[in-house]
Order: C-alpha cells, then sequence, then structure tokens
C-alpha cells in the first residue's frame, strides 16, 4: 500500500504546532510535533566547549550554549575537529571542538552529541569519522552490487559515505552531484570551524517537515499533502532545488466542509497511540507499558478463542501482534529496551516463524531497530535507537 505525508498545523493552549505525519492508506505510522515557535536542536553542528570530564561515566559534559551541558561518551571519540586544543592527549576541561546533536534531551537526561558529522542528503549521508563508505541493507542485494560497482566516490580518507535506501531509485548522475554537494559543504564547514567562536552554531538542521520529506522512503510515498499555504510554498521551494523530481508528488489540500486532519482522523489516532490497550483485528490485545528503564509489551488472547489447533490459534495472534507492535514503535517512537511477552508457543517451527517476521518488519523502520533474542519464557529482546523524544513526551506540551 503506498504511503501519503501529511504536513498541517494544529494549535494548541495558545501555541501552533507543525504535525507531520506518515501514513499507509489511512494508517498512521509515524508521527512528529513540532512547536512552530520553538526550532529544535537536533542535528544541528556547535563549536562546543568541554565543561568536565566524568571519569565514572567514561564521558565528558560540552556546552553548546552558556549553562546548556550535552553528554559525550568518550568510548565514541575517534578523530574530532578541534578548534582549539589545550596541551594534553586527552580529551581536558577548556578543549573547543565540533559537535552535533545526536540525540534530544529526554525526560533527566541531557541532549547527546557526537564528534562523527553527519551531513545528510537524499541519497548519501557523508560522516566525518567513520570514513568507510557503506551501502544500506534494506537495498537488495543485486542493486547493492549495481551501486558498487557504478558509484565511485573520491574522499582521500577524509570522510566515509553511507549510500541510502533512496539511491536504489536514482540516476547515477543524480547521487553523484549529491555528493559533490555534501562534500563541498562539508570542507568549508572543516575550513571556517576554526575561526568561529565556543557556542557558535556551524549548521542548523532544516524543519522536521522537511528533513522528514527527505528521510522518506520514496519508492512507497505517493503523495505529499498540506493544507497550509506557508508550508506548501516552503515545500514547493525545498523540492525544486533539492528533490525535483519529487515535486509532482506535492499536493494542497482545499475542502470548507472536511478539515486535513478530520480526513486522515489524525488526532483520534494520535490519541489512540497513547492508550496502554491496542486491540487486534482477531480480538487480542497488547498492553503496552513504558517504564523509566524499558518498555513492556504484553500480548493476550483476548476475544479470540479456539477450542481445537490451540497451538496454532497462538501463532496466528502472535504474528498478528508482531505485525502491531512494530507499527507502535514507529508510531510511539519507544526506544530503548522492549521487552515483548508473546503467548507461549510449544513449536520451534512456529518460534522461529514469529522471530522471521519480526526481523524483515523491522527493516521497514526508519530508525535501527535490532531483533536480539527470545527467551526460554518466550519474551522478545528489541532494541529501538533513541533519536527524537517519544510521542508521549512530545504531546505533554501539545
Amino acid at each position: 500500500m503506498e504511503n501519503v505525508l501529511v504536513v498541517t498545523k494544529l494549535r494548541r493552549n495558545g501555541r501552533i504546532y507543525i504535525v507531520t505525519a506518515l501514513y499507509e492508506g489511512k494508517k498512521l505510522l509515524e508521527i512528529n510535533l513540532e512547536p512552530l515557535e520553538q526550532k529544535g536542536i537536533l542535528g544541528n553542528i556547535y563549536v562546543g566547549r568541554v565543561k568536565n570530564i566524568v571519569k565514572n561515566l567514561n564521558a565528558a559534559f560540552i556546552e553548546i550554549a552558556p549553562g546548556m551541558p550535552c553528554y559525550y561518551p568518550l568510548e565514541d571519540m575517534r578523530a574530532p575537529l578541534f578548534v582549539k586544543k589545550i596541551n594534553s592527549p586527552k580529551l581536558v576541561q577548556g578543549d573547543e571542538l565540533v559537535v552535533q546533536i545526536a540525540q534530544e534531551s529526554s525526560k533527566s537526561k541531557p541532549p547527546r552529541v557526537t564528534t562523527n558529522l553527519n551531513l545528510s542528503g537524499k541519497y548519501l549521508v557523508l560522516t566525518s569519522e567513520n570514513i568507510k563508505i557503506g551501502i544500506s541493507k534494506k537495498i537488495d542485494s543485486e542493486m547493492r552490487n549495481k551501486l558498487k560497482k557504478d558509484l565511485s566516490f573520491k574522499s582521500n580518507g577524509e570522510f566515509g559515505l553511507i549510500v541510502r535506501t533512496n539511491a536504489a531509485l536514482a540516476a547515477k548522475e543524480e547521487i553523484l552531484a549529491e555528493y559533490e554537494q555534501l562534500s563541498q559543504e562539508y570542507l568549508r564547514l572543516r575550513e571556517t570551524a576554526p575561526h568561529r567562536t565556543p557556542y557558535s552554531c556551524l549548521r542548523e538542521q532544516m524543519p522536521e517537515y522537511l528533513h522528514t520529506l527527505q528521510n522518506v522512503n520514496q519508492s512507497h510515498l505517493h503523495s505529499v499533502v498540506t493544507d497550509d499555504g506557508e508550508l506548501f510554498e516552503t515545500m514547493k521551494d525545498y523540492l525544486a532545488k533539492y528533490q525535483p523530481e519529487d515535486l509532482k508528488k506535492l499536493k494542497f489540500y482545499e475542502d470548507d466542509f472536511l478539515t486535513l486532519p478530520n480526513l486522515y482522523r489524525l488526532e483520534i489516532q494520535m490519541q489512540e497511540a497513547l492508550q496502554e490497550k491496542v486491540w487486534l483485528k482477531s480480538g487480542g490485545y497488547l498492553m503496552i507499558q513504558p517504564t523509566e528503564a524499558l518498555t513492556v509489551i504484553d500480548v493476550n488472547s483476548g476475544k479470540s478463542v479456539s477450542k481445537k489447533q490451540v497451538q496454532e490459534h497462538y501463532l496466528k495472534i502472535n504474528l498478528e501482534a508482531a505485525e502491531e507492535i512494530l507499527r507502535q514503535l514507529r508510531l510511539r517512537n519507544l526506544s530503548g529496551i522492549i521487552i515483548v511477552d508473546f503467548i507461549d508457543m510449544k513449536s520451534e517451527d512456529a518460534q522461529e516463524s514469529l522471530m522471521l517476521l519480526l526481523r524483515e518488519g523491522a527493516c521497514r523502520d526508519s530508525v535501527p531497530v535490532q531483533i536480539v533474542d527470545m527467551t526460554k519464557l518466550n519474551l522478545v529482546e528489541i532494541t529501538r535507537k533513541k533519536v527524537r523524544k517519544s510521542l508521549a513526551e512530545q504531546v505533554q506540551c501539545f
């Protein structure tokens, strides 16, 4: 089924939010709320100053603004770009270096920064510390081999590249043109950074709705719809400059009787995504309970009853639950450790079928998901990378 990206504005408690929602048909897959007057910092690049080193955490706290420290794990440090280095072989208090916001603040945790700078395009991601060239695992092996053969990049060991999923649909010339644009931008950043003062913002990330427009899998995207004239013109200009091949997908919605949010049941589906209980078509249901340390999901048979072939019935419920769990992780933007308590199944073949479905389905997520293992108690361990705030955290301010 084809996807639709809906971009609109909603007003709550005197504030205006830009809402970016990805649908499969009329089913909500992902959603993000962005306060109009409050710019996010995720992806921004700064000249940071080391405030202190915490040895027992093996981490540093780097300020990107006075009184705004960010967490930096020292184990991630490879080849940072220093603006000012105090005479010491180690990272020390007072050092000034270029950092990028890799993860938003969450609850009591500060933002997380990295010195592995990432410059993203539609087809490529340039990486400053990881100097290898990789190709998305979501691209099939035949196309991966073709891309390896067709593309030749000359980075001189100064940076690495990741070839993104959208590159599978692109012409060689389009990918190489983006490579030139990203590499020139990175070289300019390296040249200008040593002349900037601490806390300077060297590169500001585009608004979230444009970032989503850049990142969404174009092979599944049918249209981009908005009912706001300002957002329409901004997206039109962006697409014309950076993604002209996608300009035809942009649509302006006008209807005096049915608003765009009501057409897609936006607010209703958003509220449903905050409830603990999620019903399945079979009559079973999920209980989703985030805690401080991890998220626990319990699969229940509920109203679904079968007196015959009980184990086959349990497999059917578990497979349906697995599909819905993967959707809920994206929709609620749940991250970290997720433990799923599936209905017990005695057959190893049934367990393998469940794990296979989970691993294949996880590849559709725009955020890295790892299906770790199934324990003897039929508990499945999943991890999902933390990047942005969960939907529940976003809605608290909504």
